[in-house]
């Protein structure tokens, strides 16, 4: 049994090792920023000499700076040369990296996988996942390692090249979990088509039903009355009145009901897109509303519409309902104005559009599309009321109708991404605003 050291010894021996610490330190420092050409390691054969020629200043510096860990390795696996990039990946500080064995740094789970690795690496380039220990800690770092033999003056060496995939995988994690959210957003997709496919069957039977089993009995309420008042007429005297009126509300239902079936058919987007003609649309309407015209002496004045993508059927619709609600709401008759109705275009970028105005597709710029009368009017403080269905801002004694019309327009301008607004003065008249996306 050796005797105790004395104080004196030990405190040599603690000097002889800091001296060596220090030399060990000015080697790496050496090594890194390329002062010295060889280092000689003693490995189990022996010292043996490793030069530096192949490894120039220029290159180390490189090294050192790169992101990816660099290593060198000899025939025993052991560390000849590592950048700080390393070092920070296996958690220790880079003079105890230099020396030691590669396997050391290698995860548990992967002892086995990195011996077949480094058996293979000294015959061709080779490349393969692993995960390396941070340290002291059970802590590991997954990454992807790339090595490629050299044969240097003195013998063979391995360069290692590994690069960190913890950021990878955790983005391939979250991807995998958005794929599963995708996934489950497409499944309730798929439920949310057959629910609307299946209020869809619903509509269509409301529609056949509102179109056939409704109007019939209506039909009939109209034809029996006109029958009474033909053949009884004489008979019921007074009666008479209260078979108008009857006959009058069996008309007003009927025309409600046509209205609903418009608006349910409009509540949907348009099927067929394309190009769509303004003019022509508008065209088509005033030549619906001839008789119309004739009767109020009213002045139509069309300029130049713009071209836009659609669904003809609705877009005649639209003008359809703001061209009758401009003759329907016209000066009184013994004012002595004739109805005057003037449609005009610009274009307009998104940028510039009023705060109001909200469209609900997105385009980078619209057509304004005004139509404007010399109406009546109305007071914009009912502006967002005359757009919902069966709101009326007149009495049914005043001017007939059902207050469907102008939310179908509202209906059919959302259809098309765009919006409507309006703007109006008592007595002075009305402009209706369409932007459709250009």
């Amino acid at each position: 049994m050796n005797p105790p050291k004395t104080y004196e010894q030990l405190v040599a021996e603690n000097d002889l090792l800091r001296i060596q610490l220090e030399e060990a330190m000015e080697t790496i420092l050496a090594i890194r920023t390329g002062q010295i050409d060889a280092l000689v390691v003693e490995g189990s054969q022996g010292h043996e000499l490793y030069t530096l020629k192949t490894a120039d200043q220029t290159y180390r510096v490189f090294i050192e700076t790169m992101h990816e860990g660099a290593v060198t390795l000899d025939r025993q696996g052991l560390i000849l040369y590592s950048n700080s990039t390393f070092a920070a990946m296996v958690g220790q500080p880079l003079s105890s990296v230099i020396g030691i064995p590669f396997i050391n740094c290698i995860a548990p789970d992967y002892l086995s996988m990195y011996n077949d690795f480094f058996e293979q690496s000294w015959q061709n380039s080779t490349k393969q996942e692993m995960s390396l220990k941070q340290g002291d800690s059970d802590s590991e770092l997954i990454c992807f390692v790339s090595a490629t033999p050299l044969v240097l003056d003195e013998g063979p060496c391995l360069s290692l090249i590994l690069t960190d995939l913890t950021l990878q995988k955790q983005m391939q994690a979250q991807l995998k979990i958005s794929n599963q959210q995708l996934v489950n957003l497409n499944a309730t997709l798929v439920l949310a088509n057959q629910s609307l496919n299946r209020l869809n069957l619903n509509l269509k039977q409301f529609t056949y039903i509102a179109s056939h089993d409704l109007q019939e009995p209506l039909r009939k309420v109209q034809q029996f009355g006109d029958l009474l008042k033909e053949h009884y007429s004489s008979q019921l005297g007074d009666g008479v009145n209260y078979l108008d009126r009857m006959q009058l509300a069996a008309s007003r239902m009927s025309t409600l009901i046509k209205d609903l079936l418009s608006y349910s058919r409009i509540s949907t987007k348009p099927e067929a897109l394309q190009p769509v003609s303004l003019n022509e649309v508008v065209n088509l309407a005033l030549t619906d509303l001839e008789l119309r015209i004739q009767e109020t002496n009213a002045r139509i004045e069309v300029g130049s519409l713009p071209m836009v993508v659609g669904d003809a059927s609705q877009l005649g619709q639209l003008f359809m309902n703001l061209l009758s609600n401009a003759l329907k709401f016209r000066q009184p008759d013994d004012a002595a104005v004739p109805p005057l109705i003037r449609l005009e275009a610009s274009r307009i970028a998104t940028t510039d559009l009023p705060a109001s105005i909200t469209p609900t597709g997105v385009a980078q710029a619209y057509y304004r599309i005004d139509v404007l009368d010399n109406g009546i009017g109305f007071d914009e403080k009912y502006l967002d009321r005359i757009f919902q269905v069966f709101q009326r801002l007149h009495g049914r004694n005043e001017f007939s109708g059902t207050g469907i019309g102008l939310a179908i327009c509202e209906k059919v301008v959302t259809n098309h991404g765009g919006a409507i607004t309006a703007s109006s003065q008592v007595g002075q008249g009305s402009v209706f605003s369409v932007y459709l996306p250009a």
